[in-house]
């Protein structure tokens, strides 16, 4: 095995590949592409999901790519262990229904031992405990001894996120030798020691899981393999963590030099020298990809991190803005396989130094303050800091929840998360309200600048079509002269009919047209009150200073404009039904649904949302005309406007007005009359924080829709059951209370069974020092079923201890008891739990006389029962 450099083993695994015929592609950028469920990439696969689901087509059956990623779900960790990172690279091949296990094993071990030359000696295998399949290629096929193949179970060996796809994996992992290991004759592969390092992950998409929990064999199954670059080449360059690695020490060196300090020297520096060496890549990549530090979402996430490796900053005695120095070198470091980061570098930098200004104007108050904290905490001998005051340290000072447990953590204090988390959503509502533009496309303040030049005339109340004249051109945050085919971009028009994103209304969709062009818009956002529509050139090209044809989707309009008027009858309704302390907190008015988050202090009864649902369909049938005009705010308060409380008002107002029923002031678009709205179902209810609840509705077409699908699925209960529809209700009600019954049944019949059982389990306990102790190893038992059964062994034993295994599926349930006398020999049921459940790969405890845990390895139970008789017989000696 040679000393090999990452670029040069990220080079070796794509050439690899596309000898195999795959095709390779670019890494794509951290924010997820039309993916709702991600903040951020976090995974080779990630990208390509549209492919496995069948969305989109791939560009070809295999492709194989080298993904950078970002993960934060141990963030908290980063620094403190030398393995955790947050920024890292995945290589990976993929197959989209063409090859499967028989090819993608046979390469993987092709690469690992012959382009990385790997000594075979050194490398194992895990697969799934079921798949023998796997095991018959490793074995037979590439040569594997069994005895190097390790079966593992579910949770190590098996892919699935909910329903969908999934299927087994198989993990290769290389042996850093004895000296690395717990010593343990038992350890291989998935044991916590630091001798095997997984390194690579095959994962074989075979089943589609349905909601019955039936793994059905997938016609096209599909190839997914992910390896850690960073990993890998700790392993070809034999050190022993990413830190050590070529490209990160590159990186580490720029931070030693910085903040003129030395590694391992000082335990405590070496965490902060960590922290900032990981932080400051995934920063750059995240500010290259077009992420921005906000308070939101994947904003959040940057600000978290740069806050973080600022605070460590400040631990090495960096107390000016110092990482936008250190971008110069990830860039360089990564240069000839990121070559967008050297072509951002200033752009990068600046937005670093910023945040970093930002975050100097008040952490040293924040400390201050959070010191201040510490000591209150201290002195009342408390050790949770309340999620207020966490709140507030973030809301004021800028501090992340995770910067504030890391600080606490040095002084044995936790925050309450759960407290905090309710600030910060009441804190997203009333955001929400106030919210009326969203800068991300074009936050650059060089780009603002320019934008104020320009002026945007608004027609879209009175046209869903107009002729207006581009203004500016936005492609990738740059103003540019002009932009063609497949490009993505914001374009400034002189006159729009298209409503931007405000008020809580979506922005309209439509299209851009000329004989030249053909701009399909996918949004409509404000900046600096221009109207600036997002989408895609479907054809040709656009200049500035042509004219273009700008047409609404009408259909859409519509829809958004029924859910707008349903808000606002909404809105009135909640405050007939519940009382005037309802006032509007946040909403989201889109095409397909609207949802309202209001003030009030508990939840809405069946009968409440029934009394608005009905309110709001009445004003629906009453055709009320729906009337816009514009006033001063004292005169339409004066005509009992509602108006929200965090909203800013010039001095002329726009009043829309329900018949005499519903007036708010509003700048949406709504509809001429009630009666068009058609519809209204109220389709959920709950809370979103302290005092604040959320209802959703569709209106129209949606709403038919929904209500259709229930229809039919009460058509097809009926069918099943050979009823009536009318009937299905009183039917479903009967089966129910017949299952009641029958449970009630079967439990009392297993409390006999039990108890008869129980004379005999008696006389199987055996005497250790004088001590009677009763093993049962038991099949189908659950938590209580034990724990009925330990009651009722406990009554007749007298004197003794009682410990019972029981099997529930796949894992173990346990039940420990022992009797006052014997406790007073020392003998606790909590500590038998606790060393037993080990033996079983499980936890628990309880109190001395009674005490529960489980395990997952039911092979070892009897092993578990002669640890419990050496503990007593230890306790008694």
């Amino acid at each position: 095995m040679e000393w090999m450099s990452m670029d040069e083993i990220r080079e070796k695994f794509l050439s690899f590949f596309e000898s195999k015929e795959h095709l390779r592609l670019k890494s794509f950028p951290l924010i997820p592409h039309n993916d709702k469920s991600l903040l951020l990439i976090n995974s080779g696969m990630a990208p390509l999901k549209p492919y496995f689901t069948g969305k989109e087509i791939p560009p070809r059956k295999r492709v194989t790519t080298c993904q950078k990623c970002i993960r934060t779900p141990d963030i908290e960790r980063v620094g403190k262990t030398a393995r955790h990172a947050t920024f890292f690279e995945m290589l990976g091949n993929f197959s989209f229904g063409d090859y499967f296990k028989e090819s993608a094993i046979p390469w993987a071990w092709e690469f690992a031992t012959e382009w990385l030359k790997l000594p075979e000696d050194k490398l194992w295998v895990t697969i799934y405990e079921d798949d023998d399949e796997a095991f018959e290629i490793w074995n037979k096929v590439v040569g594997v001894p069994a005895e190097r193949i390790v079966r593992m179970g579910k949770e190590d060996n098996f892919w699935e996120i909910g329903l969908g796809p999934c299927g087994p994996c198989s993990e290769l992992y290389f042996d850093r030798g004895e000296e690395k290991g717990c010593g343990k004759p038992d350890c291989a592969p998935g044991c916590d020691c630091d001798r095997f390092m997984e390194f690579w992950n095959l994962v074989f998409t075979q089943f589609d899981k349905d909601e019955a929990g039936n793994y059905n064999r997938l016609a096209h199954p599909n190839i997914d393999t992910g390896m850690g670059l960073e990993r890998i080449a700790a392993i070809m360059q034999g050190v022993d963590n990413i830190f050590e690695v070529d490209v990160v020490k590159r990186i580490m060196d720029s931070v030693l030099k910085v903040s003129g300090t030395k590694y391992n020297e000082d335990p405590k520096k070496d965490v902060s020298i960590r922290v900032i060496t990981d932080h400051i890549r995934g920063i750059t990549f995240m500010i290259g990809d077009g992420i921005l530090p906000s308070n939101e979402g994947r904003g959040y996430v940057l600000r978290r991190i740069l806050r973080r490796a600022a605070r460590h900053g400040k631990l090495l005695g960096l107390n000016d803005p110092f990482l936008y120095k250190l971008v110069d070198s990830v860039a360089e470091t990564y240069r000839g396989v990121y070559p967008e980061l050297t072509v951002r570098l200033g752009y990068i930098k600046e937005v670093v130094r910023l945040e970093e200004e930002r975050f100097n104007e008040t952490v040293d108050q924040g400390i201050s303050k959070l010191q201040l904290y510490i000591d209150r905490l201290k002195e009342e001998g408390k050790k949770t800091l309340s999620g207020v005051d966490a709140f507030k340290l973030y809301d004021t000072y800028g501090f992340p929840l995770d910067l504030t447990k890391e600080i606490l953590e040095e002084q044995g204090i936790e925050v309450d998360e759960e407290g905090f988390n309710r600030e910060m959503n009441i804190q997203r509502e009333r955001a929400r309200a106030n919210k009326i533009e969203d800068s991300s496309l074009w936050a650059n303040d060089a780009l603002m600048e320019e934008l104020k030049l320009y002026n945007t005339k608004f027609v879209g109340y009175e046209t869903l079509k107009a002729e207006g004249r581009v203004l500016a051109i936005i492609k990738d945050r740059e103003l540019v002269s002009s932009a063609s085919d497949g490009e993505e971009v914001g374009v400034l028009l002189d006159v729009t009919p298209f409503y931007a994103e405000s008020g809580g209304q979506v922005g309209d969709r439509g299209v851009l047209y000329n004989n030249n062009v053909e701009i399909v818009i996918s949004d409509c956002k404000k900046a600096l009150n221009k109207y600036i529509h997002i989408g895609k050139i479907k054809r040709g090209m656009v200049s500035v200073g042509d004219m273009v044809g700008a047409e609404v989707d009408k259909s859409l309009r519509m829809n958004t404009a029924r859910n707008h008027t349903a808000t606002h009858l909404l809105h009135k309704a909640l405050r007939e039904v519940l009382g005037e302390h309802v006032h509007q907190s946040g909403s989201l008015v889109t095409s397909e649904y609207l949802r309202f988050d209001f003030s009030h202090y508990q939840g809405l009864t069946y009968e409440q949302l029934e009394e608005i649902e009905k309110k709001v369909n009445e004003k629906i049938y009453e055709a009320l005309p729906v009337a816009v005009e514009e006033t001063t705010l004292e005169e339409a308060q004066k005509m009992g406007a509602m108006a929200l409380f965090s909203e800013k008002y010039g001095d002329v107002v726009r009043l829309v007005k329900a018949g005499d029923y519903s007036k708010e002031l509003c700048g949406g678009t709504h509809l001429k009359n009630t009666s068009e709205v058609g519809i209204f179902k109220i389709v959920s209810e709950g809370a979103i924080g302290a005092g604040l609840r959320r209802i959703e509705a569709y209106t129209g077409p949606r709403a038919y829709a929904y209500l259709s699908e229930y229809k039919n699925i009460v058509s097809s209960i009926a069918n099943f059951l050979k009823i009536r529809e009318s009937d299905v209700e009183n039917k479903v009600n009967e089966m129910v209370n017949l299952l009641k019954d029958k449970d009630r049944e079967i439990e009392a019949l297993k409390q006999k069974l039990m108890s008869i059982s129980a004379e005999e389990y008696i006389k199987r306990s055996v005497d250790v020092y004088g001590v009677k102790l009763l093993t049962l190893k038991l099949d189908a038992y659950t938590n209580k079923d034990l724990r009925d059964l330990n009651d009722m062994l406990k009554t007749r034993l007298k004197s003794g201890v009682i410990l019972l295994a029981g099997i529930e599926d796949d894992k173990v349930n346990l039940v420990a008891s022992v009797t006052q006398d014997i406790i007073d020999k020392g003998i606790k049921a909590g500590d038998i739990i606790k060393e037993v459940s080990a033996i079983l790969n499980g936890s628990g405890g309880g109190r001395p006389d009674m005490a529960q845990g489980g395990g997952k390895d039911r092979s070892k139970i009897e092993e578990a029962f002669d640890v419990c008789r050496r503990y007593i017989e230890e306790k008694l000696k």
